[in-house]
């Protein structure tokens, strides 16, 4: 960074995005919180503030139900389980959940794969509207990186919540966009090759995204408390438990590739 530009910083914040006028008011991204703002749902002020857009009403419910979809309160899946050692191991809640959100960023099942599958949408869409075939797409995707984001699932062949995801999206009108159709294009192709992989919820949200204008940066930032709800019963309940009683591991759980038993010599030896 040139030092013209360090000074031009010095003592100052120079910001767009908001700001507090302690005593005075708060200002969010140009407008007054407590006046403009003040009714404004959570999940649309969120969104706003990422965005710096509005949404209509079905789609802010949408957005909604993709995280209430997906908050599980089950302390064995990855992210969770960090929660429930947190509270197991008697630290606070806000450590133990703000850490479970930091492992939520997987590469795998995580923010790592919501960044790849709206990558890949938007990139397969371009490729189509410009003369490409979808299956040599859909082929050419899986040549180079092995997998396409958002489809495939290693516990299941199905996910439970593209169900009710399409059902609230149909009765919101929101089931019929470009990158939804899409989608759905993608996994007959998927299905009928010989991957035979259906779409996960994952790949389903980010269509869905998409066709709201999302960036795949703005994407990722929304995702961030898609896991959220689920994670402080799995605290509550582990903290309530007896100290260190969360997944406990007996020595014959463990692989011990060491040195082999051996008796402790004593003095007398």
């Amino acid at each position: 960074m040139k030092p013209l530009t360090l000074l031009e910083h010095v003592g100052c914040l120079k910001t767009q995005m908001g700001a507090c006028f302690v005593g005075s008011r708060a200002v969010f991204r140009g407008h007054d919180l407590h006046a403009e703002l003040k009714d404004m749902e959570w999940v649309e002020l969120f969104v706003f503030g990422i965005t710096g857009r509005r949404f209509s009403a079905a789609q802010l419910r949408m957005m909604q139900a993709l995280w209430t979809y997906t908050s599980y309160p089950d302390a064995r899946i990855w992210n969770n389980r960090v929660a429930a050692l947190a509270g197991t191991a008697r630290s606070t809640g806000n450590l133990g959940i703000a850490a479970a959100l930091a492992i939520s960023e997987a590469t795998i099942y995580g923010r790592g794969i919501d960044i790849r599958a709206i990558e890949f949408f938007i990139r397969a869409k371009k490729q189509v509207e410009d003369g490409g075939n979808l299956t040599e797409i859909v082929a050419s995707e899986l040549k180079q990186k092995r997998s396409i984001a958002g489809y495939g699932r290693p516990i299941a062949a199905a996910d439970e919540r593209i169900k009710p995801i399409m059902a609230l999206a149909r009765s919101l009108g929101l089931a019929d966009g470009d990158y939804v159709r899409l989608a759905f294009s993608i996994e007959e192709i998927l299905s009928a090759g010989r991957w035979r992989q259906s779409m996960n919820c994952g790949g389903l949200a980010a269509a869905l995204a998409a066709d709201f204008g999302l960036s795949p940066q703005e994407y990722y930032l929304f995702s961030f408390p898609a896991f959220l709800a689920g994670m402080p019963p799995c605290y509550i309940e582990a903290q309530q438990k007896e100290e260190g009683s969360l997944f406990p591991l007996t020595c014959a759980h463990i692989r011990y590739e060491g040195v082999a038993k051996r008796r402790w010599k004593t003095a007398e030896d």
